[in-house]
């Protein structure tokens, strides 16, 4: 009996002795796992490559190269969207599925609720540039290295509902680790509908019936109502999280990049006030100079008007969904009979998304505002609004190339774009060279059934029609 308890009690110490080695080695500050915010920051830090993009600024072309003319004469046919699937969406999946949730982080439904509004940006963002891609079948990992392509319109109309049931299941308290909206729950819940409305709006010729009923549903759930609910990605002054511009203009002293002809003509005779911060006046001429897009002839940059300091300095900020951008969507809904009020309607939003344009890009400064508003190319008229419209959200699209590339393929505004060496602009981009090869099978019915086998860069997505 006394051995027993000898024993006994050696077998106790041992498992207490492991078990408190067991809690001094973990480390609180260096979890083995990520916890659900944790994962949502580390997806949103994928946001800026959405737009700071040089590929997405020579599609919309802003920005003209002024040397090494490469990537503007649209020589590059294939595109990897592996990173983003890889990254943000396995990452946002992960929330989704894994069941395990810390209520001390935030109510679990605004946690799921933040996931799946930015899946659905991104993946909003990835069909829009690639067309059918892989949705349903896709981040299911054990091995699943060739996915199913789905439709654009099956992948439009997920995301409808998604962002819709995102929106709803919103209650009230904020969640922790958000570096794009402290945790404000108002605030996602206004992005969800917005960008709910300006993808209605993407079907404007595809199915107008279709994306009036999800515009109108998405305006009644609440949209963004200020330039603070803007969806904004700010860099640090520092080097572990700076502007992608800034490491190539500064860093690398490459001064490659001017603002385009196509954008400088139109907003230099409008006196736009938007200007001085999108570029710098030219150092020979003292004055704003646009080089044409996909000019590969020797120039001198002096006499040209580089990238706006502001823009590429460091802790620049990147606009993704704006107020602005859902104004000038309530303006083109209304002269589309979408909404009430006719071209009276239509006005007011235009105006006030050109005044909201200004005061997102010059720091709330609307000096010059009224003097451009005034021209005749500004000037609210019933007989061109939806090409003032287009034109004037390109303007105020600007660096967000993906995006205004987008509006541009819908609308055909602006409707002077250069042919670069005789080449069209891109209606779409060609996917993943690995695909041929990782999925064979799937990616040549994807590419088949949208695009009569041609997987290039001229193929139309759904709704893009002529």
């Amino acid at each position: 009996m006394k051995r027993l308890s000898i024993i006994t009690i050696s077998m106790l110490l041992l498992v207490s002795c492991t078990k408190f080695q067991d809690d001094i080695n973990v480390n609180p500050n260096l979890p083995s796992t990520a916890s659900n915010t944790q994962l949502i920051a580390n997806a949103e830090l994928y946001l800026p490559g959405l737009s700071s993009s040089p590929q997405g600024e020579y599609y919309a072309q802003y920005l003209a190269e002024t040397e090494y003319p490469n990537l503007s004469l649209y020589n590059q046919v294939n595109f990897g969207f592996y990173d983003l699937y890889a990254g943000p969406l396995m990452n946002l999946e992960t929330v989704l599925t894994s069941g395990k949730y810390d209520g001390n982080e935030g109510p679990v439904a605004n946690q799921i609720a933040v996931a799946k509004i930015l899946k659905s940006y991104f993946f909003w963002h990835i069909t829009d540039r690639w067309g059918d891609v892989p949705y349903t079948d896709a981040l299911k990992g054990k091995g699943n290295f060739a996915p199913k392509y789905d439709k654009q319109q099956v992948i439009y109309d997920s995301l409808f509902k998604a962002l819709e049931d995102a929106s709803n299941m919103i209650v009230t308290g904020n969640i922790s680790n958000d570096i794009v909206y402290a945790g404000d729950m108002t605030k996602w819940k206004k992005l969800a509908n917005t960008i709910r409305m300006l993808m209605a709006l993407r079907l404007s010729k595809i199915d107008p019936s279709k994306g009036n009923t999800e515009f109108n549903k998405a305006i009644a759930a609440g949209v963004m109502t200020s330039n603070a609910d803007n969806l904004v990605f700010k860099h640090l002054p520092d080097a572990s999280n700076q502007n992608y511009w800034y490491g190539q203009v500064f860093g690398l002293n490459r001064s490659w990049w001017a603002l385009s002809k196509t954008l400088v003509d139109r907003m230099k005779p409008t006196s736009d006030p938007r200007l001085a911060t999108y570029g710098d006046k030219s150092k020979n001429t003292n004055d704003y100079a646009g080089l044409t897009f996909g000019n590969t002839a020797a120039i001198n940059k002096d006499n040209f008007s580089l990238m706006g300091t502001s823009i590429w300095k460091q802790d620049a900020q990147i606009h993704l969904v704006t107020y602005a951008q859902s104004l000038f969507a309530k303006a083109e809904a209304a002269k589309l009979g979408w909404i009430t009020g006719g071209d009276a309607a239509a006005k007011t939003n235009y105006d006030l998304a050109i005044e909201q344009s200004v005061r997102q890009w010059n720091n709330n400064n609307i000096t010059g505002l009224a003097t451009m508003m005034a021209h005749p190319n500004v000037a609210y008229d019933p007989a061109t609004a939806l090409k003032q419209i287009a034109e004037q959200r390109y303007i105020h699209l600007f660096m967000h190339g993906y995006e205004a590339w987008a509006e541009w393929r819908r609308t055909g505004f602006p409707n002077d774009m250069v042919s670069p060496g005789g080449k069209a602009v891109p209606r779409r981009q060609g996917y993943p060279t690995e695909e041929s090869f990782n999925n064979t099978t799937n990616y040549k019915q994807a590419v088949q059934t949208q695009f009569g086998g041609q997987d290039d860069l001229s193929g139309r997505v759904w709704w893009d029609k002529p």
